[in-house]
């Protein structure tokens, strides 16, 4: 296994954290893309996830929306607490058109993320990013891409 510091660096949006747990109603077999990527991520640290107090609030709150039991929000949330990098946000960010995922954006930039996961790619313009921007499923990228200089 790859220690941390050498794994790919990625933050995962709240559509395919949602989607990954729907996919679990099967634990021997995922039912989804997302739900094979987050148990890559818990069998085999493919990854290491990236997150802010901000993001872990968001997952907390659109998972209760969702209906997903208490109890199983309280593990997911408190792995990610232990497994997780935090990523301490400096500055805003207003890339995304969708102001919900600007600490995603946020945390993807300021935390050297080398993608971000989503199954919203219209929220996340990949060209305002250094991020690769991926869906579940897509090879996971090991660096970041370059952003084109300006003027």
């Amino acid at each position: 296994m790859a220690r941390r510091r050498d794994r790919p660096r990625g933050v995962i949006d709240t559509s395919v954290l949602a989607a990954g747990i729907a996919g679990f109603k099967s634990l021997r077999t995922p039912r989804n893309l997302s739900s094979w990527l987050l148990r890559d991520w818990l069998e085999n640290a493919t990854f290491t996830w990236l997150v802010t107090e901000d993001i872990l609030t968001e997952y907390k709150d659109v998972l209760t929306r969702l209906g997903v039991r208490r109890n199983l929000i309280g593990e997911v949330i408190n792995r990610l607490r232990e497994e997780a990098e935090f990523v301490h946000v400096l500055f805003a960010t207003d890339i995304s058109p969708d102001p919900d995922d600007s600490p995603f954006c946020a945390c993807a930039e300021q935390g050297r993320a080398a993608f971000i996961a989503t199954l919203n790619h219209k929220d996340f313009p990949q060209k305002s990013l250094c991020a690769k921007v991926i869906s579940p499923g897509d090879p996971i990228p090991t660096t970041r891409r370059r952003r084109l200089k300006s003027g």
